[in-house]
């Protein structure tokens, strides 16, 4: 069993920046592939950027490409989006995302465990 906990979310300004964090319970989190998530109002959820369990190997959404790193401590069991020059239509409610595989990482089916959320809104 895992739980996942953002944290880091708020109000931003386009161009601005926000760091958001995942911590994980228990003592797997090593071995998982963690990705984020968000999903706007009205939409459905979207993968935005994933993580191999090692930290070796990344994937990221197009729209997110040059803009948001991922990145993992294994020691500290926590996950972190860096988002820079942010824009308006990167206001969602964020989720990050445990799946034991790193098979379609970016289909939202396959992951196991789920974090609350934390919402991300950049005003223009």
């Amino acid at each position: 069993q895992v739980q996942l906990v953002e944290s880091g979310g708020g109000l931003v300004q386009a161009g601005g920046s926000l760091r958001l964090s995942c911590t994980a319970s228990g003592r797997t989190f090593s071995s998982y592939v963690m990705a984020w998530f968000r999903q706007a109002p009205g939409k459905e959820r979207e993968f935005v950027i994933a993580i191999s369990a090692s930290g070796a190997s990344t994937l990221y959404a197009d729209s997110v490409k040059g803009r948001f790193t991922i990145s993992r401590d294994n020691a500290k069991n926590t996950l972190y989006l860096q988002m820079n020059s942010l824009k308006p239509e990167d206001t969602a409610v964020y989720y990050c995302a445990a799946r034991p595989s790193w098979t379609s990482v970016t289909t939202k089916g396959g992951y196991n465990y789920w974090g609350q959320g934390t919402q991300v809104t950049v005003s223009s």
